[in-house]
């Protein structure tokens, strides 16, 4: 049995296996607008950050802000990329159905982007009434607001939280949240994910529910 009282899981790479699909999209439209990044660099540079936060990094790098149309274009080119690739992370339904811990979602993700993939996936049914965004705390991720607020809604104490993240940046949230962290690596090196603060490394969603019963108290 767990010692944990909830399971918080991040959306995109976590549960949908949105982050190439997605990225591949904003890496083209930084591509047009004179940009040269690659895929690499935008798992390196962008992901794990929410839109705002891209946004600004794009500024920087451009020395301008990107078109005004930037964001309704890139919405556009995902939903239809996604509508056409997407499919949920290898595992993470297995996983889920063996886990009897409660669960939510806490993502960077608006509500409408997270209701859009987890539909196209058939996985929006598992977390109805338990989807959190940073857009509804005052800071996005690296600050711990979006886990804090996902634990205080489900009224569980963030030292009785196990957190799912794949990126640096959502690792050092949910450290910063007081939360034990579990490092998704499949697509992100492990050591980035154990150097923002990972308690637990894993690369294949099937070894979730014996982690969650085999972290010591």
């Amino acid at each position: 049995m767990s010692r944990f009282k909830l399971l918080i899981l991040d959306c995109d790479g976590v549960l949908v296996d949105s982050e190439r699909i997605t990225n591949t999209v904003f890496a083209a439209m930084l591509n047009e607008l004179g940009m040269a990044v690659t895929l690499d660099d935008m798992f390196e540079q962008f992901v794990g950050h929410s839109m705002p936060q891209c946004l600004e990094k794009v500024g920087a790098l451009l020395g301008a802000a990107p078109p005004a149309d930037f964001v309704a274009e890139y919405r556009r080119r995902c939903d239809a990329a996604l509508g056409a690739e997407l499919v949920a992370v290898p595992g993470i339904e297995s996983a889920l159905d063996r886990i009897r811990l409660p669960c939510c979602v806490a993502s960077s993700g608006d509500h409408d982007k997270m209701r859009t993939t987890l539909g196209i996936t058939g996985l929006l049914a598992r977390f109805e009434g338990r989807l959190f965004s940073v857009t509804e705390v005052a800071a996005p991720k690296p600050a711990p607001d979006v886990f804090l607020y996902a634990a205080a809604r489900c009224g569980v104490t963030p030292a009785d939280c196990v957190v799912v993240e794949d990126t640096p940046t959502g690792v050092r949230a949910a450290v910063a949240a007081g939360m034990t962290v579990f490092g998704y690596a499949a697509l992100t090196p492990a050591q980035r994910l154990r150097d923002a603060g990972a308690h637990r490394l894993f690369t294949q969603m099937e070894m979730l529910p014996e982690l969650l019963d085999g972290m010591p108290p």
